[in-house]
């Protein structure tokens, strides 16, 4: 398999855009900015891509992790209020941005693979990164983000190739990831 594949390409354009655009002293306002331009462009590809390739299966698995994600992170900052570190309101907990991210980045990686998920799952960072330079959340916030939006869009996407399936699980008393291989 080669590294540079055609979808492998434009997802690390992207990323490696993203890192040199993030100047050290950024204002909170740039890493806001930055934040949601890198969120809104990982959600684009996550329905841009299989749609150019005419996987409509994948199109609504996209839109089916993304908005579920979105529903459990407006159902927990209502549920559990916190007050952002600017102040600005209590819906701090968990990250709105990070969480859709992470769930855009969880099934880009689980429909095309890990060259496409490698640099998704990078912005996908970047974007928390932001939230927490931006003064918009913790890094607890994030961090929760990143997990709903991780386990969605894994939980939603399936792989475009069945034989390799990475399923998440949990119970009372543990959680962990099963993975099946077909040969």
């Amino acid at each position: 398999m080669k590294l540079f594949t055609p979808r492998f390409v434009p997802t690390a354009a992207i990323a490696l855009s993203l890192g040199l655009a993030a100047p050290v002293s950024a204002s909170e306002n740039g890493w806001d900015d930055a934040g949601t331009i890198a969120k809104n462009a990982l959600m684009v590809a996550a329905f841009a891509m299989p749609a150019v390739e005419g996987d409509w299966e994948g199109v609504l698995q996209a839109g089916g992790s993304i908005g579920g994600t979105m529903l459990i992170t407006q159902g927990m900052k209502e549920a559990f209020p916190s007050h952002r570190p600017d102040g600005s309101d209590n819906k701090s907990f968990p990250s709105g941005h990070t969480s859709t991210s992470f769930a855009a980045a969880a099934t880009l990686h689980n429909r095309h693979g890990w060259e496409v998920g490698l640099p998704a799952y990078v912005v996908a960072s970047f974007v928390g990164l932001s939230r927490v330079e931006a003064k918009r959340h913790r890094v607890g916030d994030v961090l929760v983000g990143a997990a709903i939006g991780t386990a969605t869009g894994h939980l939603i996407t399936t792989k475009a190739n069945e034989r390799v399936q990475i399923i998440p699980w949990g119970d009372t008393k543990g959680a962990g990831v099963a993975m099946s291989m077909q040969f």
